[in-house]
């Protein structure tokens, strides 16, 4: 009997241990961008009380301020720190294998699941960590994310397009996933963030610090300098009367339970 067929390798391990590597050096810089983790932190404060969940024991994925885990201070959580880079927290692991640890109320990921080969299989192995009526909330750049950056690339590369950013989940996807892990009451929901930028390094800057480059395995060229110089005017030709360009973070949040 054949085997089930292994996932298509979307993503390189390697690639995204080393943009967490980066974007952990970066974080220790002065003034690093943590939009992204901050609005994480305050919606996980939000959805917690809503839904009346104070954990006893939680496990943070991919905190690389400490946002989170200071917005569950209020719940007297003890907060386990993990990330799927060695050196980054207390605990590593990898997305797409059984998890070393169990047992909690509560799993808070944030833009790890997003570089995933195998997204369901680190959905199951998330849920096997949670204890019974335990909380799994995972948070992805969702699809419509980084228009700007993808029509600056677009121009940057010409007729020769070369696949630059990460394919993205849409909410009905994103539900479905749940269901096919076996979560209970699934919930995908996602909402928009838009932050304007002085310029295309300031935009890439950002992406870096917060552990959002490129982790894709196909081999790609690297942009010439013709090409910068398409980009940088894509860039120009997309600002306001200010000379900014707006960028829209589409953040889409997974939602499911333990029974």
């Amino acid at each position: 009997m054949a085997g089930t067929p292994a996932p298509p390798r979307i993503f390189s391990p390697a690639r995204r241990v080393a943009l967490r590597q980066r974007m952990a050096a970066l974080q220790q810089g002065p003034d690093p961008a943590r939009y992204l983790f901050a609005d994480v932190a305050e919606d996980v404060a939000e959805r917690l009380a809503f839904l009346r969940h104070s954990p006893a024991r939680a496990l943070v994925i991919g905190d690389p301020g400490g946002q989170i885990a200071q917005a569950l201070a209020p719940h007297g959580a003890e907060v386990l720190g993990a990330d799927p880079a060695p050196g980054l927290a207390l605990h590593q692991f990898d997305l797409e294998q059984p998890w070393p640890t169990a047992g909690f109320d509560l799993v808070v990921a944030s833009f790890v699941f997003d570089t995933a080969n195998d997204l369901p299989g680190a959905l199951i192995h998330a849920r096997g960590a949670l204890a019974p009526g335990g909380l799994l909330l995972v948070t992805m750049l969702g699809a419509g994310s980084l228009p700007a950056l993808r029509a600056i690339m677009l121009a940057a590369d010409g007729e020769r397009a070369a696949p630059r950013l990460h394919p993205q989940v849409d909410v009905r996807a994103g539900a479905q996933l749940l269901q096919r892990a076996g979560l209970a009451r699934p919930v995908a929901d996602s909402r928009g963030l838009d932050v304007r930028f002085s310029s295309l390094a300031s935009l890439t800057a950002d992406l870096r610090a917060q552990g959002l480059g490129n982790a894709l395995s196909q081999a790609q060229r690297l942009p010439g300098r013709a090409a910068l110089g398409r980009a940088r005017a894509a860039f120009a030709d997309l600002a306001d009367d200010n000379g900014r360009v707006t960028e829209h973070f589409e953040l889409l949040t997974l939602t499911g339970w333990r029974e």
